[in-house]
């Protein structure tokens, strides 16, 4: 069984490098093979040039496809996977494209993993523990009211005048800014069509106890299912959010005036223009850290008492190996590539595991990632 990983940018470094030096077998694919080659040349020559074509030619069956190329890809990949009868492994959202495969992967006896990196990924391993422990414990009661929050954030870990940096692109965050959200808010959908209209304070409880501005993002709604929380469960809160340091909405209020009245072509190439001046004035220098800071947390309350109360954090750190965020998208994928090459997660398309097995397993090598991994139970 081949491994061919897709994409060498630089969050995808740490996991291709433990699949190899694992032992795996490894075929490696970048648009340019000479960043390939830096990045991985002194491990292995086999990297090649991607060519969806030429990747048709070589896929065998039970072969495995890791996709961390850019998001419009996923669905080609995962589709030329079930074709040949191979596997699928990336770390982005499923689409809904991706969800509409599920039957044809079922029918190949093939699986497609996504949703297993840092956010998504490790915050669906938390929520994941969170509701079995909660459901395992004596609190547990299915009238009680229940408040979600998730939230994750990828920081400077010197705060600077913009309370911001950026690992890679930042259109991507640009683009982010513009999309609604969903979640749920007393008992009730809260829709934001601007993210910065629902900007909230949160204090992580962090050994020593910080505070964050946090604002929901995407649509969190159907994640009430995929975390296995039952129909009639009375819902408080809900909410998957997004990190930042104190002080980015003030420091990024200009940048959120101008986005709010950018439109059609004139305004994708102002999007763009913005991007590169950021990534010029923002990016990480060389070996300066970065941060990471995850926190799911699950609150129950039973007549207006608390019954239920605990929150999985995390915070790590960029060393003199990398980027904390590079170790936290692409190890958990290299999880993922391993556990669906044991047969441990079945056939069609699904997100990071609740198998609870594979959730203890992946968890306690995420504990060796992190500088902090801690559950905290707000009731001892």
């Amino acid at each position: 069984m081949m491994i061919h990983w897709c994409g060498t940018g630089l969050s995808a470094i740490p996991g291709l490098r433990r699949l190899i030096e694992s032992g795996h077998k490894v075929t490696v694919w970048n648009r340019t093979v000479e960043k390939a080659n830096e990045a991985v040349g002194d491990l292995t020559q086999d990297i090649r040039a991607f060519d969806i074509d030429a990747l048709g030619d070589t896929l065998e069956a039970g072969d495995l496809v890791v996709s961390m190329l850019p998001g419009d890809w996923h669905v080609p990949l995962a589709k030329l996977s079930i074709e040949k009868k191979a596997h699928f492994v990336s770390s982005s959202y499923i689409a809904p494209e991706m969800r509409a495969l599920d039957s044809a992967a079922k029918e190949a006896g093939v699986t497609l993993v996504n949703e297993v990196g840092l956010d998504p990924g490790i915050d669906h391993l938390m929520a994941h523990w969170l509701v079995a422990d909660y459901r395992a414990s004596a609190a547990f009661d299915a009238q009680n009211a229940l408040s979600f929050k998730s939230y994750c954030g990828g920081v400077p870990k010197h705060a600077n005048p913009f309370r911001y940096k950026f690992s890679w692109s930042p259109l991507g965050v640009l683009k982010a800014l513009r999309s609604p959200s969903k979640s749920i808010r007393e008992f009730d959908p809260l829709d934001v069509s601007r993210p910065w209209d629902a900007i909230s304070s949160y204090t992580a409880p962090l050994p020593s106890p910080e505070a964050f501005e946090v604002y929901p993002n995407r649509d969190s709604i159907p994640f009430m299912e995929d975390y296995k929380f039952a129909p009639e469960w009375p819902v408080r809160e809900f909410v998957r959010g997004t990190l930042r340091l104190n002080g980015w909405a003030d420091a990024w209020a200009d940048v959120f005036s101008e986005i709010e009245t950018l439109q059609g072509d004139a305004g994708e190439a102002r999007l763009k223009e913005m991007s590169d001046q950021f990534w010029a004035e923002n990016a990480y220098d060389e070996g300066e850290p970065d941060r990471v800071i995850l926190c799911v947390d699950l609150k129950a309350e039973k007549d207006g008492a608390t019954a239920y109360h605990k929150t999985y954090t995390m915070d790590a750190w960029g060393d003199e190996n990398g980027t904390a965020m590079a170790r936290l998208v692409s190890i958990p994928v290299s999880l993922a590539v391993e556990a669906v090459l044991n047969g441990e997660i079945a056939s069609g398309v699904s997100a990071a595991p609740s198998d609870p097995k594979l959730v203890d397993r992946w968890m306690t090598e995420i504990d060796r990632l992190a500088q902090h991994l801690q559950i905290v139970d707000h009731l001892a």
